[in-house]
């Protein structure tokens, strides 16, 4: 298509599903609630039924009658009317459908249209910062999907339930959760004793994971990941930037398969551990587990990433190993506590844009050594303290020198340090070594 003629062509719009909607809105004022589903003022492309919409809001607002004599009373105190087309124009509106019955049909060809005028001019935006050298293709990239994801946002439309409906819908919930012995508003980690006093992982929320090296950080991540995607088939994004993808299924793998890793790695595997471990490739196959590898990878296409996930694969939550591993866009002379906080940050909003929980692992300081970590001692910055909805620190004891650290099980604290929305507390899980997973100490799994 020749581009250099869409210039002069005229914006997507339909005249008469504008008057309609407008129209129908005088007849029925109580089809204003249907509308305002789909409408905003500026949906309207012509600036007069703009306006018109305009006043008919704040009418309702303000408890009045919606008519034609209101409406142009509304519209002459603004000074408005003659630029609206007059007292004869508003009132031809009515003259435009018979009822209201159709109303919604008409404010979906109205959003139809905006939305459509909406990508064009995301699409201009996207040609200007494309000839812009001083931006990087990230971050062009970046803005583009967020300008459209937004769009898709403002389309996700609601509706009134009868309290009939409502009810049997919520006793049904109940009912499923009376029998799967459930009751979590959030995403279940399939650790009873951490979902009893998280309620699950919750939509909208950043949760940080911090321990020393090798207390086992990872292993608790795809513990809780696996359990998610595998047993209860939620969809998971896994952003691994400090291993490759192989060496993380490797892990996934041996402890689904409950065979060591030792084992995997040097392939000394029996007859039996084989078809455990086919068994297990099996129920990982089938599950909705998606898994980023890109080492140094930039915080925007984390971003992008994560939205590509969900709107892809309906991802539920997004997993990170490990936060102070993703690439800050602003790097050079940038104190690393700043850059931290801006990772921080932005992972933050991510969970509240796209509505799903986003867990972040993050190292904390060598003082913390043999101590049970506290919020201060998150590494390199304060502000995944104040950004972090949800804070939970593993620390175990060291085993000691007589003690075969790959064949026995241990207790490791799990402490829930900060929820913004909940208790806080200690609780312990096993972690098994020889196949880099955690158990309740119960192991009713």
């Amino acid at each position: 298509m020749d581009t250099s003629s869409l210039k002069d062509r005229v914006p997507p719009h339909n005249d008469e599903a504008e008057k309609a909607t407008l129209g129908a809105l005088l007849i029925d004022s109580e089809a204003l609630s249907t509308v305002l589903r789909y409408l905003r003022p500026a949906d309207f492309y012509r600036t007069a039924h703009n306006k018109i919409f305009q006043a008919i809001i704040d009418l309702f607002q303000k408890g009045e009658v919606i008519d034609i004599i209101t409406l142009t009373n509304e519209l002459r105190g603004r000074n408005e009317l003659e630029n609206c087309g007059g007292m004869s124009y508003v009132s031809a509106l009515t003259s435009e459908v018979p009822t209201s019955a159709n109303v919604e049909y008409y404010a979906r060809i109205v959003q139809g249209c905006s939305v459509r005028r909406s990508l064009i001019k995301i699409s201009h935006g996207i040609i200007a910062n494309a000839y812009d050298d001083s931006l990087e293709s990230r971050t062009i990239i970046e803005e583009a999907e967020k300008d459209i994801f937004e769009i898709t946002d403002r389309q996700q439309t609601g509706s009134f339930k009868t309290a009939g409906e409502v009810v049997a819908r919520t006793i049904e919930a109940i009912e499923k959760r009376y029998h799967a012995k459930d009751n979590y508003t959030g995403i279940p980690t399939g650790f009873q004793d951490l979902d009893n006093m998280t309620s699950g992982f919750q939509n909208a929320e950043f949760i940080v994971i911090g321990a020393r090296p090798s207390v086992g950080k990872t292993a608790f991540a795809c513990t809780i990941a696996s359990n998610m995607a595998i047993r209860f088939k939620i969809p998971v994004g896994f952003f691994t930037l400090e291993m490759s993808d192989m060496a993380l299924m490797q892990r996934i793998v041996a402890s689904e398969a409950r065979i060591e890793s030792n084992k995997i790695r040097t392939a000394l595997l029996t007859p039996a551990d084989f078809h455990s471990l086919t068994d297990a490739a099996a129920r990982i196959y089938e599950a909705p587990l998606y898994i980023e590898d890109t080492p140094n990878m930039k915080l925007l296409d984390v971003r992008a990433q994560a939205r590509r996930m969900i709107t892809q694969y309906g991802a539920k939550i997004i997993f990170i190993d490990y936060l102070t591993l993703i690439t800050p866009e602003r790097e050079g002379n940038i104190p690393r506590h700043e850059q931290i906080a801006e990772i921080s940050r932005s992972l933050k909003a991510l969970a509240r844009e796209l509505d799903i929980p986003v867990v972040a692992l993050s190292q904390v300081r060598r003082e913390t050594e043999g101590k049970q970590p506290t919020l201060a001692d998150l590494r390199e910055s304060g502000s995944i303290e104040q950004d972090a909805d949800v804070v939970i620190f593993l620390h175990r004891e060291r085993v000691g020198m007589d003690q075969d650290e790959s064949r026995n099980d241990i207790v490791t604290e799990v402490n829930v340090a900060k929820q913004r929305n909940g208790p806080v507390g200690i609780i312990r899980l096993a972690f098994l070594p020889q196949y880099t997973k955690f158990e309740s100490l119960s192991r009713e799994m």
